[in-house]
């Protein structure tokens, strides 16, 4: 399967035999090449990759480092350490080592890279777990990195490790990547108290009508982080006592697609002004609510806020 402009295989091969522009190692932390995945690289590729790697360890669980691959058709053998000399692994250091093995291979500039079931052999990691926590880094690293890799190869030597990880891997990025990307998305609002009346824009994109301030969560936000940085955008205000008041998921909420919206109250430092977005920004008081026309769920929100405003019982 593809994601954005890199190939992602699942194969049966032997990891050594492979033509491609580096391999993984699942190395100890003393990157001392011994039995499995390491021993196999050095009986085909040569002592001297053991030798260079030696040279540049002992490395950090979860970090790697790279040697060249001696007599194997690939060009540069990336050494993953996914535990140290106690033989003992975790997800955190196969998530770890599968994450610096890919950001190493963008330093090295190689268009293609391939990995065997890391932490699965001496480590005795389950393999579905292991195919899916790096299943999980491949995707963030070319989903929401610049890559430059061009294929990314899951290499398993054996029958019951191919068939798991060609489960594991293409149904988890399947699923992600085809059902996850149709929503729900995550957005955020703010009810923002401006002397006993709250701050409303005209939206000018559809839907129309009035609305609270907010907007989508970008990759990488907090909903804090978020909503703060759509005020800022929208209003131009800087929120102060910022407040979770609840969170609306009805299917039906946005006429444009499935939306969960987590909506804040605060308070506010500037003046308000309406972003480039928005046709025109005012602050109504909140006997006038009834009388406007909102778009998506807004009304309903604000009629919420306003009956447990007036009961006191606001957080």
């Amino acid at each position: 399967m593809k994601i954005k402009d890199t190939e992602i295989k699942i194969i049966r091969a032997d990891l050594t035999t492979l033509n491609v522009a580096a391999i993984v190692n699942a190395a100890n932390n003393k990157l001392v090449m011994g039995g499995g995945v390491a021993g196999a690289i050095k009986k085909r590729g040569g002592q001297a990759i053991e030798d260079e790697a030696v040279k540049k360890g002992p490395i950090d669980i979860g970090k790697a480092v790279f040697t060249n691959a001696g007599e194997l058709p690939a060009k540069y053998v990336i050494h993953a350490a996914t535990m140290g000399l106690d033989f003992k692994t975790d997800e955190t250091k196969i998530r770890d080592s599968a994450r610096s093995a890919l950001a190493l291979a963008e330093e090295l500039k190689v268009e293609s890279i391939a990995f065997p079931a890391l932490g699965c052999g001496t480590g005795g990691f389950p393999l579905l777990a292991s195919a899916k926590i790096m299943a999980q880094e491949v995707l963030r690293h070319v989903k929401y990195e610049k890559s430059g890799l061009k294929e990314i190869i899951f290499c398993l030597f054996d029958k019951e490790a191919f068939e798991v990880f060609n489960k594991g891997v293409i149904g988890y990025l399947d699923y992600v990547t085809h059902k996850l990307q149709n929503g729900p998305f995550t957005t955020t609002d703010a009810i923002i108290d401006i002397d006993g009346g709250v701050v409303v824009i005209k939206r000018s994109n559809p839907p129309f009508g009035w609305a609270l301030p907010g907007g989508f969560v970008d990759y990488g936000e907090s909903l804090e982080e978020a909503v703060r940085r759509e005020m800022k955008e929208e209003t131009g205000l800087d929120l102060l006592e910022l407040k979770q008041f609840h969170t609306y998921s009805d299917p039906s909420r946005d006429p444009r697609f499935h939306t969960i919206c987590t909506v804040f109250t605060a308070k506010a430092k500037g003046k308000p002004k309406a972003g480039d977005d928005a046709a025109d920004l005012k602050v109504v008081h909140l006997e006038d609510v009834e009388g406007m026309d909102f778009a998506f769920d807004h009304k309903k929100i604000l009629q919420d806020y306003i009956k447990k405003r007036y009961a006191g019982t606001l957080l």
